[in-house]
């Protein structure tokens, strides 16, 4: 069996140039901090994680998990339709709760946006959200 070593894997090295595009969108919130709303690489939208945030009054106005979630998924909507993606081209979604107790009526939410052939996702708790919100999702399209 061959020795695989770094040495060897630079002689056969093959380069590949990474097509980079900032998706921005002011139908979604803009970005708390230094990141984008979601980039596009080579066929692949990452959005970064959405916060319930209303776009006209760039304030979380929903306060129980249900409106939040439908604001979430809102504004991936629309940075998705921004990207000219579409929900079934979504592949995975991560789904952040500050309560696990949320994870039926957010599980409720989701299936009713992606209610043919949901993606791969994950759900996990975490002990604060950024500006308090109670839900938060990032999302993978591939086209």
């Amino acid at each position: 069996m061959p020795k695989f070593s770094s040495k060897n894997c630079n002689k056969h090295q093959v380069s590949q140039t990474i097509m980079k595009k900032i998706i921005s969108t002011p139908n979604a919130p803009k970005a708390i901090g230094p990141y984008s709303q979601a980039v596009e690489a080579n066929g692949m939208l990452f959005i970064s994680g959405q916060l319930p945030i209303n776009t006209e009054t760039a304030k979380i106005d929903a306060t129980d998990i249900s409106g939040q979630t439908k604001q979430v998924l809102a504004n991936i909507e629309a940075i998705l339709t921004a990207a000219g993606y579409t929900k079934q081209q979504v592949v995975k979604s991560t789904i952040f709760l500050d309560d696990l107790s949320d994870f039926k009526t957010v599980n409720e939410l989701y299936s009713q946006f992606y209610n043919d052939e949901p993606p791969a996702r994950s759900t996990v708790e975490v002990s604060k959200l950024p500006l308090g919100a109670l839900v938060e999702i990032e999302t993978i399209a591939v086209r």
